[in-house]
């Protein structure tokens, strides 16, 4: 039986402040309750950033631009591979509510605080290229 492929992309929203917006899956997803950046699988014919805004859109039910590709990495879980690109971006709209639609929680924290939270393998291998811990 051949492994399963997902292409994954991922969002490195930045505030004013220079927080990062990461967002916790749900009790009843897979990897549930862990932390990740905010995004989720490309769809057969959408292309990153067209996936990027639509999965942020349907999880806090806010808009985003999507900007440069920020990171590249492809990560094997068991039963299937990654191929997870992470791509800087920003709230089309200053004036942002988050809501908790497809998300269990939020947080904007510094890349520093990162590591207090419990990321799923594909997402810390992301945070480690970002800090520079990948040497």
């Amino acid at each position: 039986m051949a492994r399963r492929h997902v292409r994954v992309v991922g969002a490195m929203l930045e505030n004013e402040q220079g927080r990062y917006l990461i967002t916790q899956r749900p009790p009843t997803a897979s990897l549930p309750l862990l932390w990740e950046f905010p995004g989720g699988r490309v769809e057969e014919g959408e292309s990153d950033p067209e996936a990027l805004a639509r999965e942020i859109r349907e999880e806090m039910g806010v808009a985003v631009e999507v900007l440069d590709q920020a990171m590249h990495t492809r990560h094997e879980y068991p039963t299937y591979d990654i191929d997870f690109r992470v791509f800087h971006c920003r709230l089309a709209e200053s004036e942002h509510h988050i809501r908790h639609l497809r998300v269990n929680d939020h947080r904007w924290v510094t890349l520093e605080e990162m590591s207090q939270y419990r990321f799923p393998d594909a997402d810390s291998k992301t945070l480690a290229k970002l800090l520079g811990l990948d040497s």
